[in-house]
């Protein structure tokens, strides 16, 4: 099991989930919900940047078959527009300059895009069970289901000792 802060993101057209796994990379935690619009995905990168994430985990919706639908290309898209910002915002920080054999280089944040396919409804059963109901419930929806992403994630990696997912 890889050591490091793990973040994993449920990407919707209103709203991003985030959620975060302890440095052991045993628990995945809710971190926030980032509403769509200008500055969101700026928002996101800051918190990558924050929570020292070696890695970032984002949910691509599937159809029962393994096909991609609409959601998913728009997801895809999104994913990278967040993947070049972190690249960018990486190479501008001199302190993430590490020295090797005299050349230095950019260490950057893997983008890796995993099956979420029933991660929402399992976040919403989980909360419902749990007695959020309404405008409650769909403010941190968003978030569980990026604890979902993340924790099934993480026991993926512990159970087979491969990364989860692909890199994008």
């Amino acid at each position: 099991m890889r050591r490091g802060v793990r973040v994993a993101l449920d990407i919707g057209d209103a709203r991003i989930g985030v959620a975060s796994s302890d440095p052991h990379g045993i628990l995945a935690t809710p971190v926030e919900t980032v509403r769509r619009g200008p500055g969101d995905l700026d928002r996101i990168v800051t918190l990558v940047h924050d929570l020292e994430a070696f890695e970032v985990v984002v949910g691509l919706p599937r159809s029962l078959n393994g096909g991609e639908g609409p959601a998913a290309v728009r997801i895809r898209e999104t994913t990278e527009l967040i993947r070049q910002k972190l690249v960018a915002s990486e190479a501008a920080r001199d302190d993430n300059q590490i020295a090797t054999d005299g050349v230095e280089q950019v260490r950057t944040t893997a983008v890796r895009m995993v099956d979420e396919r029933f991660t929402t409804v399992t976040a919403e059963r989980m909360l419902r069970e749990r007695g959020k109901k309404g405008a409650k419930r769909r403010a941190v929806v968003d978030q569980a289901a990026a604890v979902v992403i993340l924790q099934h994630a993480l026991d993926f990696e512990r159970e087979t000792g491969n990364p989860p997912g692909r890199p994008l």
